[in-house]
């Protein structure tokens, strides 16, 4: 099904209305391969500091190995960029989709999950002044980018900080992101992140 909005047009809109200026963008990141093609991208025109929240990840190990690949991909490549990581809280994620266990992947518990890392991105810019937020989330062709969009335009709504629309598979976006995985060498993982999209054992 397609989008009912081009998402990367808009976001061409609004880019080609900086004027040489460079808002800052809290980027909410999942892991390294996603960020590595979005962190290509925006960087010639926004001011990011990447916001790495991910209570949905099955286990502290496993939160840790992909928050080291993000930060060896930053210092490699943008070593001046700030990379912002809350405690690593499980119990958040679990209470936030209680009651969803059943739910297919990419269904009703994945949007709850979208929610819960975009309100949390919303909440760190609006308190510190930044003037965008969206998630590198989009550039998986397993994610519902209207999904995203749409939370991210809710969470923004009477706020100061905007949601910046996004699609980053857009353009090659996704190929590229595998590219620069393997390029860099970065662990790329086979599932999501949290326990339900686990492939079994």
């Amino acid at each position: 099904m397609e989008n009912s909005r081009n998402f990367q047009k808009e976001l061409d809109k609004i880019i080609s209305s900086f004027d040489g200026k460079r808002p800052r963008l809290l980027l909410h990141a999942c892991c390294a391969p996603c960020s590595s093609y979005c962190l290509e991208y925006l960087n010639g025109y926004f001011d990011i500091t990447l916001f790495f929240y991910n209570p949905n990840i099955t286990d502290e190990e496993e939160f840790n190995k992909r928050f080291y690949e993000l930060q060896r991909l930053v210092k490699d490549i943008y070593p001046d960029m700030q990379t912002v990581c809350p405690p690593y809280c499980k119990d958040e994620f679990l209470s936030a989709v209680k009651g969803l266990d059943d739910c297919k992947e990419g269904g009703e518990r994945c949007f709850v999950c979208y929610a819960l890392r975009l309100a949390k991105a919303r909440d760190y810019a609006e308190e510190n002044g930044f003037d965008y937020f969206c998630s590198t989330l989009s550039i998986s062709p397993h994610k519902n980018c209207d999904k995203l969009n749409s939370i991210g335009e809710a969470l923004a709504k009477d706020k100061r900080v905007k949601h910046l629309p996004n699609d980053f598979k857009k353009r090659g976006g996704y190929a590229r992101s595998v590219r620069l995985s393997q390029e860099y060498g970065l662990y790329r993982q086979n599932y999501c992140g949290c326990e339900f999209s686990k492939p079994k054992e």
